[in-house]
């Protein structure tokens, strides 16, 4: 080997970081639309904040869970590659197409209950309610576009074209933030629609993400070979039913992980609005960091993928391996970071100093979570490149609600009942710290746990 060709080591973390950086760009812009959406419409008042925020909770769970169904293409989509089947290519990202529109269609279905009665039964007030439901009807309108890009998605991430997405992304992003100008405030004669109108503006540009990726599949040279836009197929039942058996227990997985940080934001409610909001930020902080396991374990799917195609196990192995020794490296330097800057972090948010003092608490403990949650997060990857989506579904049910929900269920009640009651502690911030860290710490074991198991699977040594 000459001093001048890369290690195997090397040349395999290029290939990685070379479809995952752009992937991870696309969803931190992703992420930053619900960003801008919440400042704009908070400019409003209080009432168009609360409306969008509940209604970007609701249209968020529904979107990432049904996600986890067109998620199936992209090991499907590596395999044919790594198998070098160009020509199963199209058959199956066309059927994808079809099982997507059918949980886009289901998705809008579920957000406009959800804004014609749900967001009624629950007692808001009747502006917010109003207003989150004129939300909910606009990206309810663009659910089915949001599913089918998100196949699309799949598909062109498999074949190892990621910069697409990630521009495709940063545009949807402007023209987001565009329409909310337009829509909420009601310029250049369109009409004010408050806080509904950062619904109708996410709805649209859902549209307008699909289009420019179809587009974008259909005409660009790379893609040629697939022949996607060659041929019409109408929906056929066993290539259904594969997508299938491999994207419920995605979806499910999606599942578990939202509703498991949903409901830990329940279960602190009643420790006060300080308590709540030190939690948001942490949460809001770390989905930002999270981005870039995910993108890792994307990446890592293809990668895999692509060698169990083409039948080299080992080089499957030595490709789960090195994306667990980058995403290790990477997570360990973003925890030291997190440690070392918690307190300024905390400060971006929040003026109140003890919001401040118990968001920079709680950011140290998650700054050594995070070791833990993206191991096991770039690991269920690598299981998925393998077309292994039953078992990390398994391990993220009993990790986030079997030990992390119940355990920390558990010693929450058991601290505040037992070993730091009201009536004897009060309500310091000393204690109620203690009784978070206790409450949290299960969903690191958690997380652990789920690594070590996803590692025996994969057949890795630590």
């Amino acid at each position: 080997m000459s001093a001048h060709t890369p290690s195997p080591a090397a040349a395999e973390t290029r290939a990685l970081l070379h479809l995952a950086v752009p992937i991870m760009v696309a969803q931190l812009a992703h992420t930053a639309t619900g960003f801008v959406d919440t400042v704009m419409a908070g400019r409003l008042g209080a009432e168009a904040l609360a409306a969008v925020s509940i209604g970007a909770s609701v249209m968020i769970s529904v979107f990432i869970t049904l996600s986890g169904v067109a998620a199936a293409l992209n090991p499907l989509v590596a395999h044919h590659i790594g198998a070098q089947q160009p020509e199963q290519v199209g058959p199956t990202v066309r059927q994808g197409l079809w099982t997507a529109l059918a949980c886009g269609l289901l998705g809008a279905l579920v957000l406009l209950a959800a804004g014609r009665w749900g967001v009624w039964m629950i007692g808001l007030e009747a502006p917010v309610a109003a207003s989150a439901e004129g939300y909910l009807q606009g990206v309810a309108m663009g659910m089915p576009a949001a599913l089918l890009y998100r196949a699309l998605h799949a598909y062109s991430s498999a074949v190892s074209q990621t910069r697409p997405i990630m521009v495709i992304s940063l545009l949807a992003l402007a023209l987001n933030t565009v329409l909310n100008y337009l829509l909420i405030y009601g310029k250049f004669g369109f009409p004010a629609l408050g806080g509904a109108g950062c619904g109708w503006a996410t709805g649209v540009a859902f549209w307008f993400s699909l289009i420019c990726l179809a587009g974008w599949t259909r005409w660009r040279a790379s893609y040629r070979r697939y022949a996607l836009w060659s041929a019409w197929s109408w929906p056929q039942w066993s290539p259904q039913r594969a997508l299938l058996k491999l994207g419920v227990p995605i979806a499910l997985s999606y599942f578990v992980e939202v509703t498991a940080f949903t409901s830990v934001a329940l279960l602190i409610a009643n420790l006060g609005a300080q308590v709540v909001a030190s939690h948001q930020v942490v949460i809001n902080f770390t989905s930002l960091l999270y981005m870039i396991p995910q993108s890792l374990g994307v990446a890592l799917s293809v990668r895999v993928g692509h060698a169990v195609g083409a039948g080299d196990f080992a080089r499957a192995r030595f490709n789960s391996r090195i994306g667990l020794r980058l995403g290790a490296a990477i997570a360990l330097c973003s925890s030291l970071l997190v440690f070392a800057l918690r307190a300024p972090i905390a400060a971006l948010y929040s003026a109140d100093a003890n919001v401040i003092a118990m968001a920079a608490s709680l950011l140290g403990f998650a700054a050594v979570f995070q070791l833990a949650d993206a191991l096991q997060t770039i690991a269920s990857g690598a299981l998925r490149g393998y077309k292994l989506t039953t078992a990390p579904m398994l391990i993220h049910t009993l990790s986030f609600w079997g030990i992390g929900l119940g355990l920390g269920v558990w010693l929450g009640n058991l601290i505040r009942k037992w070993i730091m009651p009201d009536a004897v502690y009060g309500s310091t911030g000393a204690v109620i710290q203690a009784r978070l860290l206790w409450a949290v710490l299960p969903q690191f074991i958690g997380w652990f746990i789920g690594f070590m198991v996803a590692m025996s699977i994969l057949g890795i040594r630590a």
